[in-house]
């Protein structure tokens, strides 16, 4: 029994040594911090960037889809927004990185940070374009129909009537897609950045010790997920309760 017991003591003291190491001499939980720092900046930022991008891209195919006789303008723009849907969507995010990294934005000038940016923005714009047109199609047609018996515009009817519909019914999924950037960003440190992941990994090569840092770090990506996750329920409940009114 003392033999398990001072096992166990062992294992506790061998467990705070490493943390310590890992952790507390040099104030090295600052890679940390200032990785998860970046990680927030780069989801914060390229959430905005695919909200855009993606409204833009389902608007210009859903006005495509609803012109009978589309014009050579909206033609061609379409077709630049499906070329764009078929290769963001069918490439890995850690590749388009690296393309956009080492091929499109080579100036010493433009600082990484703003480059994987431009490069998960782009990504997740893809998504939320498909997340965007189908929020938009399952809004009734009746809608559009009674904004133009009223003398409003195509454009302004889509816009004050169409779309707070639509990103009502999608918000749930664009708050999901955020969820799933987050954890997209752990790739970032392919081209430099420090980010969450990257820091856990500069305190292993200064360590040598792997598993306590790579470990802290999931436990923090996990603790951000749940909460975010849990906002995403109280966010669909709500929704769901404002739906029966």
């Amino acid at each position: 029994m003392n033999g398990l017991i001072n096992q166990i003591n062992s294992f506790f003291a061998m467990v705070a040594d490493q943390f310590t190491r890992c952790f507390i001499d040099e104030n090295r939980y600052m890679y940390l911090v200032e990785g998860l720092g970046n990680t927030l900046i780069i989801t914060l930022a390229a959430v905005v960037i695919g909200i855009l991008l993606g409204s833009l891209t389902a608007l210009v195919r859903i006005t495509y889809s609803s012109k009978q006789r589309p014009g050579v303008a909206l033609s061609l723009l379409n077709a630049i927004c499906g070329l764009y849907l078929t290769v963001v969507r069918g490439t890995p995010m850690v590749v388009q990185l690296l393309i956009m990294y080492f091929v499109i934005i080579t100036s010493p000038l433009v600082p990484p940070l703003v480059v994987a940016i431009l490069a998960f923005g782009i990504n997740s714009g893809a998504y939320v374009a498909e997340v965007v047109r189908s929020g938009i199609q399952s809004v009734d047609r009746g809608q559009m129909e009674a904004g133009r018996s009223l003398g409003l515009s195509g454009r302004t009817t889509m816009i004050r009537i169409i779309l707070p519909q639509a990103f009502k019914n999608v918000a749930p999924a664009i708050f999901n897609e955020f969820i799933v950037l987050l954890k997209e960003t752990s790739v970032a440190g392919y081209v430099g950045i420090q980010d969450l992941t990257k820091g856990g990994d500069i305190i292993r090569s200064i360590t040598y010790i792997p598993y306590m840092p790579f470990l802290v770090v999931a436990a923090v990506y996990l603790v951000m997920v749940i909460g975010l996750t849990t906002i995403l329920k109280r966010l669909e409940r709500r929704l769901a309760r404002s739906d029966k009114r």
